[in-house]
């Protein structure tokens, strides 16, 4: 069970816009906010459930607007994407086999990087570079290479 789940439960109960003092969310939750919830913009983001606090919101069918680290407030709103979001994320609460979920971040990274065609992954990016040592190392059970 995430440590977020009284928080998703609380918007799951309520209808229409959600604004909320960042003491009213730990009030909720029954701890403090971590440090990067009262100094970056992104801890609030709306990111797809890679975040636990991300996907208890976004799991209750809401997401984030008019954060104000300032006054320490932040909206929650329903989401467009509500009913999506139900089909397409996990259930926060205990599954009943724990080894056949996934852990949050996995595939995380996926489709961040992309592979032109025609690149060989395997080939050395700069072949030259492994005889800088032939010369200057060389050892009697590895002679230099044409000896």
């Amino acid at each position: 069970m995430s440590k977020y789940e009284p928080l998703r439960k609380y918007l799951a109960q309520r209808q229409g816009n959600a604004p909320m003092s960042f003491a009213e969310i730990e009030e909720i939750l029954g701890f403090s906010l971590p440090r990067s919830a009262y100094l970056y913009p992104a801890w609030w983001s709306n990111s797809g459930g890679t975040h636990v606090q991300s996907a208890a919101w976004q799991s209750a069918g809401f997401e984030t607007r008019h954060v104000d680290l300032a006054r320490h407030t932040v909206q929650f709103e329903p989401s467009e994407r509500a009913g999506f979001e139900e089909m397409t994320q996990p259930s926060l609460s205990d599954s009943e086999n724990a080894s056949e979920t996934k852990h949050p971040l996995f595939g995380c990274m996926k489709g961040t990087s992309i592979v032109m065609p025609g690149v060989d992954l395997t080939e050395p990016a700069d072949p030259d570079w492994g005889k800088v040592y032939d010369d200057d190392y060389e050892d009697a059970n590895f002679p230099a290479k044409g000896a």
